[in-house]
């Protein structure tokens, strides 16, 4: 067994997500073992004693720790390149156990201005709750992020690409003025996925997912990810996530290791679909802006090239017509579903300004280029030519509008 585990090093990503950290029973099976459990026993009250000193290692709880969990939690950290990783109960119970581990009152916190509403609202309304202050930058403002990071800080939350109007931001720029400010950098990496960008490979210190999304990518389960040195996860993190109870289930772990077999597949299958969908897009009547980090009139299209592997599943574009226009162009669609998800097989489209971001004031929104004509498209496994059609029959229903 020892010489089976050496050879990972050298196995492809594709071998890696189904056979690294493969923690078989003695039963040996192919399947990785559901431990579908909330406790666990001792061969004696010594071995229990000695188990909460720390000097045995055994598994007590599994708000702690439990066997599907950890094999969950290797896996993605071998894939990530990672030290360590604790896997929580939702995508914004990784952001907020990585935050609130980490701050205490008095501390300072800076964040791009562009992330998803949930973040938003823990960077300006929670944390002040606390007496942290707190400061949001554009992201894609350097001499902004040099004058806010001129200051001592604790930590520092980006995401890249950014939700929903994926900007890209320097991760190794923001890394290296973050470190110079005493901080950590916290990357939320959703959107692009453990598959297509590396944050800790760019200066990052600590990475969060949303493993709803891509990792599970089939719409069944909730669960989020931390990952970072085993220093600061054993020190700092993992004492936070047992206390507070932001613990990961078991069986959504094991059906979260499922996805894990299968997401090379499909975030490349999607990332071609998302780009000839941006392409299609671009050309149709009514849809006055595309971006997608894949095409050449993105923004930061050659930051995006430098430091993803692909351009991504995700897509926003903005119609005519604003909100109405924008409504009558999801409304026209027969095969894209309306939600507010995102890294599904299915496509999925999201109005932000009344959904996700619908917290966000107007103004801010405004700012972000959440207008609210804006939709975001996650690219699923459909025939891209079917979405096509779809998106065509959007932008007839809003050149129908009077």
């Amino acid at each position: 067994m020892e010489g089976h585990i050496m050879s990972t090093e050298n196995w492809r990503t594709a071998t890696r997500l189904l056979h690294e950290a493969p923690n078989r029973t003695e039963f040996g099976e192919t399947s990785e073992a559901l431990f579908l459990t909330s406790g666990f026993v001792y061969d004696s009250a010594e071995q229990a004693a000695a188990t909460f000193t720390g000097d045995v290692q055994h598994f007590q709880y599994s708000r702690f720790g439990n066997p599907t969990v950890d094999t969950l939690q290797e896996r993605l950290a071998l894939l990530e390149g990672a030290e360590a990783c604790v896997a929580t109960a939702t995508g914004m119970g990784a952001v907020s156990s990585a935050i609130l581990s980490h701050v205490k009152a008095g501390d300072r916190v800076v964040a791009s201005r562009a992330i998803f509403g949930s973040c938003y609202w823990i960077v300006t309304n929670l944390l002040p709750r606390y007496g942290i202050e707190t400061e949001l930058v554009d992201g894609t403002d350097y001499d902004a992020w040099e004058r806010a990071l001129s200051k001592p800080t604790a930590a520092v939350l980006i995401e890249s690409p950014s939700n929903p109007m994926l900007d890209v931001l320097d991760i190794a720029r923001v890394a290296e003025l973050t470190h110079k400010a005493g901080g950590l950098l916290i990357v939320d990496n959703v959107f692009a996925t453990p598959l297509g960008q590396s944050p800790l490979k760019l200066g990052a210190d600590v990475i969060v997912y949303s493993c709803t999304k891509h990792i599970d990518g089939q719409g069944r389960v909730l669960g989020g990810a931390v990952l970072g040195s085993s220093a600061w996860i054993n020190e700092t993190l993992q004492p936070y996530t047992r206390n507070t109870g932001n613990a990961l289930s078991p069986f959504n772990a094991w059906v979260l290791l499922k996805g894990l077999e299968t997401l090379q597949l499909r975030t490349d299958a999607m990332a071609r679909n998302a780009a000839a969908v941006a392409d299609a897009l671009a050309e149709l009547p009514g849809v006055v802006q595309v971006r997608y980090p894949g095409r050449a009139d993105h923004p930061q299209y050659e930051l995006a090239k430098a430091q993803m592997s692909n351009g991504g599943s995700m897509v926003a574009f903005v119609v005519d017509k604003g909100r109405e226009g924008a409504f009558a162009f999801m409304n026209a669609f027969k095969v894209i579903a309306i939600s507010n998800n995102l890294g599904d097989a299915r496509s999925l489209a999201t109005h932000p300004a009344t959904t996700t971001h619908m917290r966000v004031s107007e103004d801010e929104r405004a700012r972000l280029g959440i207008t609210d004509g804006a939709i975001r498209l996650s690219v699923g496994l459909e025939d891209p030519a079917d979405l096509i059609d779809d998106l065509k029959r959007g932008a007839a229903a809003v050149a129908a509008l009077a």
